[in-house]
């Protein structure tokens, strides 16, 4: 970073792993109006970490704690002041760049929501429960911390700082196929069934069932997913699945403890 007592200078903080197909756009969405572009890849074997540094990002390689800490570990890592955090499926459009660039030089607030337009598997969702979707991305590095969430981590503003919104949207790719809606209800669903046992969460299948049902009846009829056509019911559907498959998991990681607590003793007699 050429020049870090700039008060108007912005790091953006992106966390990879096999991102090859998406990190590419994302990183030219920023390349040559930010300051800095950080990095942490938790073991990518498809090229992400070239594409990153081919693009001028700093990039760290790093084991993986969960989504709430490894943002944080970017966050750490970058020079600031001022904080982009994006994912790899996301990008700024020009009005938007516009925007923050505008946002940081008046400095009229230090917290800042952005609304996101998100596309899934192809068909961009005006409903659903993602639209309106604000998400907080740009902040003052000393405004806020990521929670240590293993999954749907979130920013967590220092009291007294209030949240001002921009207007142009981030624009979010945020499944490609159904390949990967898979995947992710799969890993998904196993990182909140392990934060939900911390936390002391109950599963089972009946709490699988209702949470499920109820998860597709939010989904599809009080969120309006009726409205996004026949991929609102899809969505519907595969939101009902993770939620499904979150309380199995967490079913069987309190079975495994109860046998690791109380394991089968043998009795010998004399």
């Amino acid at each position: 970073m050429s020049d870090t007592v700039n008060p108007n200078a912005i790091s953006v903080i992106v966390i990879t792993k096999n991102e090859a197909h998406d990190i590419r756009e994302c990183l030219e969405s920023v390349r040559g109006w930010v300051n800095q572009i950080i990095v942490f890849d938790s073991g990518s074997t498809d090229g992400t970490q070239d594409i990153c540094r081919e693009l001028g990002a700093e990039v760290s390689e790093t084991d993986w704690p969960g989504f709430g800490q490894q943002k944080q570990r970017a966050l750490d890592a970058a020079a600031g002041p001022w904080i982009l955090s994006l994912d790899a499926d996301e990008r700024i459009s020009t009005d938007l760049r516009d925007e923050i660039l505008a946002a940081v030089a008046q400095a009229s607030a230090k917290l800042f929501q952005i609304p996101r337009e998100s596309s899934y598997c192809g068909t961009w969702i005006h409903h659903s429960g993602w639209s309106p979707d604000h998400v907080l991305r740009l902040f003052h590095q000393d405004t806020a911390r990521f929670s240590r969430d293993l999954v749907h981590e979130r920013l967590i503003p220092v009291e007294g700082h209030a949240i001002a919104t921009l207007s142009n949207k981030l624009i979010h790719y945020s499944f490609r196929d159904f390949s990967e809606v898979l995947s992710k209800i799969n890993s998904y669903s196993t990182y909140g069934a392990t934060q939900g046992a911390a936390r002391g969460k109950k599963g089972g299948l009946r709490k699988a069932l209702l949470h499920g049902l109820w998860s597709f009846i939010r989904t599809y009829f009080i969120q309006r997913g009726y409205l996004d056509g026949k991929m609102g019911l899809v969505l519907a559907i595969s939101n009902a699945e993770g939620t499904y498959y979150r309380y199995l998991k967490l079913m069987l990681i309190e079975q495994q403890q109860a046998q690791t607590v109380s394991p089968v003793t043998e009795h010998t007699h004399g």
